[in-house]
């Protein structure tokens, strides 16, 4: 998949902007094992969509990682891309993204932009950034619960994870980025 050159910064990859998800799955797995995460897998039907795949893992959708990739104007040269992870049952706040950065844009990236950055498609994107170009911002909604859960890489696997593990393992910035 090819990014298209308005929505990536001057730090994109040189030649090659194809994404494996396979490997982004993989590479989630490691880190995970690698860090004694509490963890399980969980093999469902293939779906994206929060509240659907939530009914299928068995649980509320405010159990649920909804992750979204943003884009944010700082001034007239600069953009940056955020990883927002909210609560299935929220909305990204994209006023409260912006004010994060002292933005003076703020969009939902787009498709292509996001994939590449996430290394996987649209509704399979994890709540850990594996790539420079991408801060991680998590809502603090999210880690009431002891785990949460979230598609990883993949349409058909999930994966229930710890929510201290998640917080120590991927470091992200807590801040308020949901709305109702």
């Amino acid at each position: 998949m090819t990014a298209d050159s308005a929505n990536t910064t001057d730090t994109t990859h040189a030649t090659d902007t194809t994404y494996d998800p396979h490997a982004t799955y993989e590479k989630l797995l490691a880190l995970l094992d690698e860090r004694g995460a509490a963890y399980r897998v969980i093999e469902h039907a293939p779906e994206g969509a929060t509240e659907a795949v939530s009914a299928l893992r068995g649980h509320e959708p405010a159990q649920a990682a909804k992750c979204i990739i943003a884009m944010v104007k700082i001034g007239k040269k600069e953009k940056r891309f955020a990883l927002v992870v909210v609560p299935g049952h929220k909305r990204i706040d994209l006023a409260a993204v912006k004010a994060l950065y002292g933005g003076t844009y703020v969009s939902f990236a787009s498709p292509e932009t996001a994939e590449e950055l996430a290394g996987s498609p649209s509704g399979t994107i994890l709540p850990f950034s594996f790539d420079e170009r991408l801060d991680l911002f998590v809502d603090p909604g999210l880690l009431v619960h002891e785990e949460f859960y979230f598609n990883a890489a993949r349409l058909d696997r999930s994966l229930a994870l710890s929510a201290k593990d998640y917080v120590s393992i991927a470091e992200p910035r807590v801040e308020p980025v949901s709305t109702d």
